[in-house]
């Protein structure tokens, strides 16, 4: 029987402030196990994590998450931009008449993902492959080379957003006062992460006052969740996730993971708190 963890999550609603380039006050940071960083918005974090959680409904490998996160930065700079190169979208750019996806599929995140994934696994040896010769093989790009420039921030944030090194990514939000939401986050967050991580999530259980609560196997299981809640705070209005002894605070965000008492998590779940919403 695998070793449980557990993390707990509180959701209410705030507004924040979105820029095109992360300015000091607000972003979300990788940091890698030498040091180096890798800085996003708020927004390029999210599509980040949706891309990595895709890859964990599919049982897909890190190596996969670094393939999709090189190519979606060299088409889009993690953006899911409504325009591109003739009837280009999206994430990465994929054109419906090419049989993508209609353009509000290919503009979707999580179909956008899936279909990079569905081509990707069908390239023979792609696990084997550089960068650059996978993503090539998928979206028969004018510049194939373009991506190779972008592996290693690529790698640093894959394994921040698949778990592996733990606490390694946080995100600093301004505007971040704690008022409930009014847009029932706690539902809200819990479908997007179904949806996302699909079955292999399982279903949370609710224990009153908001709190909702999810069996994870294990410590990656549990940062991978963790990390992509805190990815998303800002559109689903959390305002703290912790997991293991570790927490972060949406109003003390700029801190990252504070260590906290490691009795108060629940051995062998995953805690999400939603704070009541508004009437």
């Amino acid at each position: 029987m695998a070793v449980g963890m557990g993390l707990a999550l509180a959701l209410a609603g705030y507004l924040v402030v979105r820029y095109n380039w992360p300015s000091p006050a607000e972003g979300c940071t990788a940091r890698g196990a030498d040091g180096t960083t890798v800085t996003l918005d708020v927004g390029q974090a999210a599509n980040a994590a949706t891309i990595a959680a895709v890859a964990r409904s599919r049982g897909l490998p890190e190596r996969a998450v670094t393939i999709a996160l090189a190519t979606a930065i060299q088409e889009s700079k993690l953006r899911d931009i409504d325009y591109g190169d003739r009837d280009s979208l999206g994430l990465f750019q994929q054109r419906p008449s090419q049989g993508w996806g209609t353009p509000a599929q290919v503009l979707d995140p999580v179909h956008a993902t899936g279909k990079f994934y569905d081509a990707l696994v069908n390239v023979p040896g792609y696990l084997g492959l550089s960068v650059t010769a996978a993503a090539q093989q998928v979206q028969h790009s004018g510049y194939p080379q373009a991506y190779a420039q972008h592996e290693d921030t690529a790698a640093l944030l894959a394994a921040a957003l698949t778990g592996r090194e733990g606490a390694a990514m946080t995100c600093t939000l301004t505007g971040s006062d704690a008022h409930p939401s009014t847009q029932q986050g706690g539902m809200t967050v819990t479908q997007a992460a179904r949806r996302e991580f699909g079955p292999g999530l399982p279903p949370p259980s609710s224990a009153g006052s908001g709190t909702v609560t999810y069996a994870v196997p294990d410590a990656r299981t549990g940062w991978t969740v963790a990390v992509w809640m805190v990815c998303h705070a800002a559109e689903f209005h959390l305002t703290s996730v912790a997991f293991g002894d570790r927490e972060w605070s949406s109003t003390k965000s700029d801190r990252g993971w504070v260590r906290r008492d490691a009795g108060a998590g629940q051995a062998g779940t995953v805690v999400a708190v939603a704070a009541p919403t508004a009437a």
